[in-house]
């Protein structure tokens, strides 16, 4: 090793043992799983609105994104559309509703169990049926993020890919083990800081370097006119049909099902710092996104084409023009951006996979009678199980980042979302409905995403989504109403304030 990759990785390892020191710190502090799931619901504004942003970006807002846009141009932009609509409508329509109900539907702590409260199953099976579709997507969804940091370290330091998945797999495991809901929030806060500004700097130095933003354009247009044509591939020079744009725009219904995102609001100390944090959020989401497609369109005018000889490697644009734009040291506080927007989402991740596997399997099924430290060690353990299968996913080498969120994001939004809308805001909705929508809707998003051609090209959301909001109204209208208690409690909880 080299003693600019010696330099580099000094740079990574003080990051990385700030992150585990914050883990340690908190782990002294949770003695239930309340606590380390939710955190007791004590998370003030700024840390609730930069935490579920870190923790939604993951690491294509450095890799995916910027790669598409790398070989697209900026129609790689409709999916930050799409995202930034879908997050300012999350925020709006369901932030207060969620930390409201849940508290009110006996304390809440995981989104399972809010469905099993929220519809009074005394069976427990939706909570159960909601568990199996968070551990089969976020299995995805978390190898997506080992698959980012392999391929970060791989690009730097020429480290075997395999190897580079285990040493950030060990790292994430390490805090989220550790510390809990705290610990995950914390580091998250300021990976998010971290990430808000690297992602505006590297774009603006290059563009800079370029000739500033009147030569950079010009050069873009000379390259390809057509890399500045929001409905035209720059990658195939053709105009994106009608279901194209749909489907890169319809990634903003996913938020309304995603539990990692959601669990941030469950989480607000108080329904009264809502709004400031969906006003920080709004505009972190905005800028980062928009300087994320700036990366991918200036990489590929200050690197030319160099990253299309091996498919894939267009998501190591962002790595690549940090090493060729700053001093080594620099570059590996940027470099840890990356670190930063995998680890925000994959500690999230493995948090409410195993919240679900405890709370609303092990708890409600196998050990009704568990104590908190016997829960709280299952907890632990599903934390390292979940890993070891998403590191398992990830050893293929031929994954894409965009790949694996793009069908994970999909089954989330079109199992729950449907459902989180229906419950806050539907009063006749009942528990046959809830059953019916989480398995359409999460079926017909599998089946999609295995067909191809004709209408099936339509992202598997949109189906997935309409077919899962069908289920629980036609459902819900052919079954009897929900009783008095439950219709009581819904009519109540928009009154509840802390």
């Amino acid at each position: 090793m080299n003693i600019d990759s010696i330099i580099t990785l000094v740079a990574f390892g003080v990051y990385l043992i700030f992150m585990i020191c914050i883990g340690m710190y908190f782990m002294g502090k949770n003695r239930t799983t309340s606590e380390y799931f939710l955190g007791g619901r004590k998370l003030g504004s700024w840390v609730t609105s930069m935490s579920a942003q870190a923790s939604d970006m993951s690491g294509w807002l450095l890799m995916g994104l910027p790669g598409a846009a790398y070989l697209s141009g900026i129609s790689a932009g409709w999916i930050a559309i799409g995202l930034a609509i879908g997050t300012y409508l999350n925020w709006l329509l369901v932030a207060k509703p969620l930390r409201q109900y849940t508290k009110v539907a006996d304390d809440a702590i995981t989104l399972p169990q809010f469905f099993k409260n929220r519809f009074k199953d005394e069976s427990g099976m939706i909570s159960v049926i909601a568990a199996i579709f968070i551990l089969v997507f976020f299995l995805f969804y978390t190898a997506s993020g080992f698959v980012s940091c392999a391929k970060l370290f791989s690009s730097v330091f020429g480290m075997p890919y395999l190897v580079s998945l285990l040493i950030g797999a060990v790292v994430v495991i390490s805090y989220t083990f550790a510390g809990g809901f705290f610990a995950v929030c914390w580091t998250d806060f300021f990976q998010g800081l971290l990430m808000f500004f690297c992602v505006i700097a590297v774009p603006s130095i290059a563009i800079g370097s370029l000739g500033g933003p009147a030569d950079f354009f010009a050069q873009v247009d000379s390259f390809n006119p057509n890399f500045l044509n929001l409905f035209v591939d720059g990658a195939t020079n053709t105009p994106y049909t009608a279901i194209g744009i749909i489907s890169l725009i319809a990634w903003g219904l996913g938020y309304f099902g995603q539990p990692h995102i959601l669990i941030r609001f469950m989480g607000i100390e108080s329904p009264k710092a809502i709004k400031k944090s969906r006003r920080i959020a709004t505009v972190w989401v905005l800028i980062s996104l928009t300087a994320a497609v700036l990366i991918g369109v200036s990489g590929r005018m200050f690197l030319g084409d160099g990253l299309l000889v091996t498919a894939g490697n267009e998501e190591t644009i962002y790595i690549n023009m940090v090493t060729r734009i700053f001093p080594v040291f620099i570059a590996g506080i940027f470099l840890s951006a990356i670190l930063a927007a995998i680890m925000s989402t994959a500690d999230s991740q493995l948090l409410v996979t195993a919240s679900a596997i405890t709370e609303d399997f092990y708890h409600n099924k196998i050990r009704p009678n568990a104590s908190a430290k016997e829960l709280m060690w299952v907890s632990r353990g599903c934390v390292m199980v979940v890993a070891l299968i998403a590191v398992l996913i990830a050893t293929n080498q031929n994954s894409t980042v965009l790949g694996l969120v793009e069908y994970a994001w999909a089954g989330f939004g079109s199992a729950f979302g449907p459902l989180v809308l229906c419950s806050l805001f539907w009063r006749r909705a009942n528990k046959y409905g809830a059953y019916a929508g989480i398995i359409v809707g999460g079926l017909v998003d599998l089946f999609w995403a295995q067909m191809s051609g004709g209408i099936f090209e339509l992202y598997e959301i949109v189906p997935g989504f309409v077919c899962g909001l069908l289920a629980i109204i036609i459902v819900s209208l052919a079954t009897p109403a929900p009783s008095k208690e439950i219709t009581d409690k819904f009519d109540s909880y928009r009154t509840c304030e802390e």
